[in-house]
């Protein structure tokens, strides 16, 4: 009898560019970097796959705001996204805020002294957000 592989979660780090991917399993909790996906017209279904391919049991997007705490015109554009991608997966879509996950991606790369581009840097961006989601919403079985 063959056990079920353990479910995971997906976060997002969306950029008009690319799509960073972070995943984590229900059983150890810790996130890590999984791939970065470009942001063309494939996305979405790419997107789709790596959570059926994953058995993902949630997908957290990282939503930036302001400083402030204010919605920016990068928030609507995110918030649209969510929606096509709500629509497209079978499994519920949660909000992470995003703030300064870049900017913390970058700095430890830097500490790290390793070399890296951009997708790296997305990423572990997806990672942050979902090491924060995963914290912040310990009450959710994932």
């Amino acid at each position: 009898m063959s056990q079920e592989p353990p479910k995971t979660v997906l976060a997002l780090d969306y950029g008009e560019k690319r799509i960073g991917v972070a995943i984590a399993n229900t059983l150890s909790r810790l996130p890590s970097p999984l791939t970065t996906v470009n942001n063309t017209e494939n996305a979405l279904q790419t997107l789709v796959e790596l959570a059926r391919t994953h058995n993902a049991y949630a997908v957290v997007v990282g939503l930036p705001k302001g400083l402030k705490g204010q919605e920016t015109p990068q928030t609507s554009l995110i918030r649209q996204f969510i929606k096509s991608l709500s629509k497209s997966l079978s499994v519920p879509v949660y909000t992470q805020d995003e703030t300064l996950s870049s900017v913390r991606a970058e700095e430890e790369l830097k500490q790290r002294n390793v070399g890296y581009n951009k997708s790296s840097v997305d990423e572990l961006a997806a990672t942050y957000i979902l090491e924060d989601f995963l914290t912040e919403h310990s009450q959710i079985s994932v």
